[in-house]
């Protein structure tokens, strides 16, 4: 597997997906274990985090210690599902920039629609990170990225927590250069383009706005 698709196998990630997947785990459960996993998953994708030095004093004496300028950062998450992830990111970096890139699937062709783009205008200087439980086709990833590009982004990072081997590769493919990041890799999609086994969808368990 190429270095930029980051399978991250780590047993709490593991366990919380687990929670995820069951379909009885009710919404305000399925929304704090979300934002659990974007912890986690961004503890790996930060650890190579940009850091300064800074003077502080201790209660022992002056210092000089490294720091990571949040305001360095911006976290993107794909509308509506990778809100769910944001918190996350932000408890991490409160002080990073959140833009928002809203798409959706179209129910027959399965093809991404932007709806809503707002980003910060110094998007350039800053390390972006883009956030969406799934990759599933890849289409809404790849043409997020797009959007980021076209406002001038030049570092990304994806992070997801389910994706499908189709998603990979056509992300991949279309964005070699962009570490992904994934919490586990499922088997592949069904007719419909879902994840399977995967976890139903994810803006519907996180936001309640399903009955299944």
């Amino acid at each position: 597997m190429d270095e930029n698709i980051i399978c991250i196998n780590h047993p709490l990630i593991t366990h919380k997906i687990t929670l995820l997947r069951d379909k009885n785990t009710p919404t305000a459960e399925f929304r704090k274990i979300v934002k659990e996993i974007a912890m986690l998953e961004g503890y790996v994708a930060l650890q190579d985090a940009t850091t300064k030095m800074i003077e502080i004093e201790t209660p022992i004496e002056k210092t000089t210690q490294p720091i990571v300028p949040g305001k360095k950062y911006c976290f993107v998450p794909i509308l509506r599902a990778g809100m769910g992830m944001v918190d996350g990111f932000n408890e991490l970096l409160p002080t990073a920039a959140v833009g928002h890139i809203g798409l959706y699937r179209d129910e027959v062709t399965h093809e991404p629609h932007p709806y809503y783009c707002k980003l910060p205008s110094n998007l350039a200087e800053k390390e972006v990170v883009l956030l969406d439980p799934m990759l599933a086709t890849g289409g809404s990833a790849i043409d997020a990225v797009k959007t980021l590009r076209k406002y001038g982004a030049k570092k990304i990072k994806f992070v997801c927590i389910i994706a499908a081997p189709e998603g990979v590769k056509a992300f991949h493919e279309a964005n070699p250069d962009i570490p992904l990041y994934i919490g586990a890799l499922d088997r592949q999609l069904n007719e419909n383009a879902y994840i399977c086994p995967g976890l139903g969808d994810a803006g519907d368990r996180i936001f309640g706005t399903t009955n299944k």
